[in-house]
C-alpha cells in the first residue's frame, strides 16, 4: 500500500485492523460503500495495490454522490454475508487519458461481467459517457468506532421503478382438479 498504511500503524491493535484490511481488500468483489449522509450500496469492484477500483454511471452501477466524494465508508463482508470490516476510505477519481485511468480501467473493464462488446470499446464508452471511475483507499483508523450497533440498521426498501403488482396468468380452459 502507501503511505498511509505505515501513518496507521503503531499499538498491536490497529496493527491487526490495518492487516485485516488489506487481506480484506485483496479478495473483495463486493463492497457496501456509502458517501456522507447516504445509505450504503452494494457496488462491484476490483482490488488494486492495496485500494479498490469502483465504476459508476451511465450504463453502470448507480453510486449517486461517489465521483463528487472526497471521503466514504467501506465495509467489506465475507463469503456467508457476515461483516468482516469497516473503514473509512478516502476517495479519488481517476480521470480519462491519464496514465493512472490508461493502466488500471481496461483491467477493470476486463473484471466486468457480461459487458457489452470488448474491453477497449467498454473503456471508450467510460470516457466519453461520463463515467466515473473511482479509487477507495484506506483512510484513517478501521478499528474507531467499529462496534456492532444494538438496533437493527435494516432499512425499508428503496422505491424502484421495476416494481409492479402481477396479474394473474390467463388460462384458456378450466383446470379440473381431482
Amino acid at each position: 500500500m502507501t503511505d498511509e498504511v505505515d501513518e496507521r500503524v503503531g499499538t498491536p491493535l490497529l496493527d491487526e485492523a490495518v492487516k485485516l484490511v488489506d487481506e480484506a481488500v485483496k479478495k473483495a468483489a463486493v463492497a457496501w460503500v456509502s458517501v456522507v449522509g447516504g445509505p450504503a450500496r452494494a457496488l462491484w469492484c476490483v482490488p488494486s495495490e492495496g485500494s479498490l477500483l469502483v465504476v459508476s454511471g451511465p450504463g453502470e452501477q448507480a453510486a449517486p454522490g461517489l465521483a463528487e466524494a472526497t471521503e466514504a465508508r467501506v465495509t467489506l463482508r465475507g463469503d456467508h454475508g457476515g461483516r468482516i470490516v469497516t473503514w473509512p476510505a478516502r476517495v479519488t477519481r481517476l480521470n480519462p487519458g491519464t496514465e493512472e485511468w490508461t493502466a488500471l480501467a481496461p483491467t477493470v473493464a476486463a473484471k466486468r461481467l457480461n459487458a457489452p462488446g470488448p474491453t477497449a470499446d467498454l473503456v471508450a464508452r467510460w470516457a466519453t459517457d461520463g463515467c466515473a471511475l473511482v479509487r477507495l483507499t484506506p483512510a484513517g483508523d478501521p478499528a474507531a468506532g467499529d462496534r456492532l450497533p444494538e438496533a437493527s440498521l435494516a432499512e425499508p426498501p428503496r422505491a424502484a421503478p421495476v416494481v409492479r403488482a402481477t396479474r394473474r396468468p390467463f388460462r384458456l380452459h378450466r383446470v379440473r382438479r381431482r
